[in-house]
């Protein structure tokens, strides 16, 4: 499935908040932002969408288990342990584990607090 076709919704996902700082006290004009840091496991089969982007919420992923299929501009690019990737203002994108074992991940971004 390309970027072209509908993305399917997130399914098979588990989120765990592993920390946060809130920016505002640490830098100026980060007022109601925070960096954060979670672990995602994304099971067999599972996936993250549909197609979304980071626009005001930059972010880092870093691959600890499992192979992760990013499907961006009409490529599919497959990430193994060790191996991450920046998502920014011009990231636009779907994920899913095709693997057989549940694919662990580390998600650090900047997100604006509500």
């Amino acid at each position: 499935m390309s970027n072209e076709q509908a993305a399917p919704e997130t399914k098979g996902v588990t989120v765990k908040l592993l920390a946060t700082v809130d920016l505002g006290p640490e830098i100026e004009g980060m007022e109601r932002r925070q960096f954060r840091m979670r672990m995602v496991t994304i099971e067999p089969g599972g996936m993250i969408g549909p197609i979304h982007d980071h626009k005001d919420r930059p972010g880092i992923v870093y691959i600890l288990q499992g192979t992760i299929t990013d499907h961006r501009d009409g490529v599919d690019t497959d990430y193994g342990p060790g191996v991450g990737w920046p998502e920014d203002r011009h990231t636009n994108h779907w994920i899913e584990n095709r693997g057989t074992i549940p694919a662990l991940e580390i998600s650090v971004d900047i997100v604006r607090q509500e």
